[in-house]
């Protein structure tokens, strides 16, 4: 606790406890635990490992919980992170749309990493495509290039 001032000289005085709560710790406090939540908080999230591209666009709103379907480096495909053989991604994919009720199926996010090749990624459109789901959203990284 903080002290006021001593009376002046000559004076038998005492000093007296000042009623004031000094902020300025609890603040710093504050800024130190905000900045790392900021650092952890992307680091949180869980999933198969993409290195996705840039975008400007605005993310999407949702109201359901999508179905994500990922390819990585090694071109290897998974469904809401559980890996599928591509001879069984189109049975998976239609099983999909057939439990859906919504028109056009259930919001797909589709995320490929950069380094593949154009047409795998345009294959996995297809098959998504082919099973009756319209409803596709391919997934980047906001912000400017790198």
């Amino acid at each position: 606790m903080a002290m006021g001032p001593i009376l002046g000289p000559g004076r038998r005085g005492r000093r007296s406890p000042m009623a004031e709560i000094n902020v300025t710790p609890m603040v710093d406090v504050m800024l130190v635990l905000l900045i790392i939540f900021m650092v952890a908080a992307p680091l949180m999230v869980a999933g198969v490992q993409v290195d996705l591209p840039q975008s400007k666009a605005a993310a999407l709103e949702q109201d359901q919980q999508p179905v994500s379907i990922s390819l990585d480096a090694d071109g290897s495909l998974f469904i809401d992170e559980e890996p599928v053989a591509p001879a069984n991604l189109a049975p998976r994919l239609q099983q999909i749309a057939a439990g859906s009720t919504e028109e056009g199926g259930p919001r797909i996010f589709l995320r490929a990493d950069r380094g593949l090749e154009y047409g795998r990624v345009m294959r996995v459109m297809g098959e998504i495509n082919q099973a009756g789901l319209r409803r596709v959203a391919l997934v980047t990284v906001g912000g400017e290039e790198r």
